[in-house]
This record gives C-alpha cells, sequence and structure tokens, in this order.
C-alpha cells in the first residue's frame, strides 16, 4: 500500500502535526506536544515558518 502524506481531518489549526502523525502513526497528541515543545525552545519563529510551509504545501486528506 502507497502511503501519502496529508492534513489530518482531527485538527487543531490545519491538520499538518496530526497528519504527520498519522503517517508515522504516533499518537497525534504526543506530537502535538513535543512540536510545541520545540516551537518554544527553538526561538518560535523557525518552527511557525515551517509549519505554515507545510500547512500551504501538504494536501487535504
Amino acid at each position: 500500500m502507497n502511503k501519502k502524506l496529508t492534513k489530518s481531518n482531527e485538527r487543531i489549526i490545519s491538520g499538518v502535526v496530526g497528519g504527520i502523525a498519522e503517517y508515522f502513526n504516533i499518537d497525534k497528541t504526543l506530537l502535538r506536544v513535543i512540536y510545541a515543545a520545540a516551537t518554544v525552545f527553538t526561538g518560535i519563529f523557525p518552527l511557525i515558518i515551517l509549519y505554515i510551509i507545510a500547512a500551504l504545501i501538504m494536501p487535504n486528506n
């Protein structure tokens, strides 16, 4: 089966992190907490810019 990386239907903002969690079969809440912590500890802007780019590029489910 060919998996595709798409946004999640169970979205908080745009479904990017949820879609990544579904693709790698990881708990969505855990990945969201890790992403939020990484965003705070890396100076906020780099991961926010990455999230916006991913939200624009990733197709909807």
